[in-house]
């Protein structure tokens, strides 16, 4: 069983925007105020067509799928919330809170990757769970030990307790349930994906341990970090607001290590907190400011690794 994948998803934006339906729960969103949205789309594709020559000239392999105008589906350059692939050629297809957000769910997706070699023998959908208010949104909302095989999710209105009990038991991965929180005008509120304040690496974890204000369920996450041998590099919240729990780990075609993220999270992340990480692997950063300010996601959003077996 692999961590980490030298294959990754990612969709190219047309219609990109701030997601008035998503701003109910995600703070790290905000309009870009003066600036025209043709604009602010064709700086987000941009920063997007960047990212995407970064990634590909350190040897990963990026499978760039265009959004259409089918539907209006502004927040369609964050895959990895409605879609998974898995080792044993299952793909997972997940409950989203914002009603424009169902729209990004394409079958065409899946016909892309069988025809670039990729097998697919079953489809887990947990969409249904939608009719009855109750979401989960991927590997936004899970963060998957894959070796270990253990799930951690901080519940939140985009996180469920429920489905993702139903996840962990249809994939068959322990649970690590927890709630982390930001401060939002003085009060404390949950932090809508797990994804934006925590990242597991192979042999280390991002993750920002003032977000769990629970002593109890911090410690646990602790101990399930320690229990799996990841080294634990704790963040600020500060830190999370740039975007530096938002990172991916991912294995180039020379089997080279790199961890992915944003270049506001790199500037936010201390020089000791730098050198753990290049003990570990290399880092690679791009610029990606519009698609952090009005989409309230980053590079790991952006990336839906491929797991799935190969002919």
């Amino acid at each position: 069983m692999q961590h980490t994948t030298n294959t990754i998803l990612m969709v190219r934006p047309i219609n990109f925007r701030m997601n008035e339906q998503t701003a109910v729960n995600n703070y790290y969103q905000h309009a870009m105020k003066g600036v025209l949205p043709e604009t602010v789309n064709a700086r987000a594709q941009h920063e997007f067509d960047a990212f995407v020559d970064k990634l590909r000239a350190i040897g990963l392999k990026v499978i760039v799928i265009s959004d259409t105008d089918d539907f209006d589906t502004p927040d369609s350059i964050f895959p990895n919330n409605w879609i998974s692939f898995h080792e044993n050629g299952t793909v997972g297809l997940y409950p989203m809170f914002a009603e424009n957000r169902r729209f990004e769910r394409r079958e065409d997706v899946l016909e892309v990757l069988e025809n670039e070699g990729f097998v697919i023998h079953d489809i887990m959908d947990f969409t249904s769970a939608e009719d009855e208010g109750l979401f989960l949104e991927g590997t936004g909302s899970i963060l998957l030990d894959r070796v270990h095989g253990k799930a951690y999710c901080a519940l939140s209105p985009r996180a469920d307790e429920d489905v993702f009990i139903e996840f962990c038991e249809d994939f068959d991965y322990f649970p690590v349930i927890f709630t982390a929180n930001q401060t939002v005008d003085g009060e404390r509120k949950p932090i809508y994906h797990t994804n934006v304040m925590m990242c597991l690496a192979e042999t280390f974890a991002v993750i920002c341990l003032e977000s769990i204000d629970d002593k109890k369920e911090r410690k646990q996450v602790l101990q399930h970090l320690k229990e799996s041998d990841k080294e634990v590099i704790a963040i600020t919240e500060s830190q999370v607001q740039h975007f530096a729990g938002n990172m991916l780990q991912i294995r180039a075609a020379n089997n080279e290590l790199f961890l992915v993220m944003s270049s506001s999270a790199y500037q936010s992340l201390t020089e000791k907190q730098i050198n753990t990480i290049t003990k570990h692997c290399k880092i690679v950063h791009s610029s990606l400011d519009t698609i952090e300010a009005c989409g309230g996601g980053s590079a790991r959003c952006m990336m839906a690794e491929v797991f799935l077996p190969q002919f």
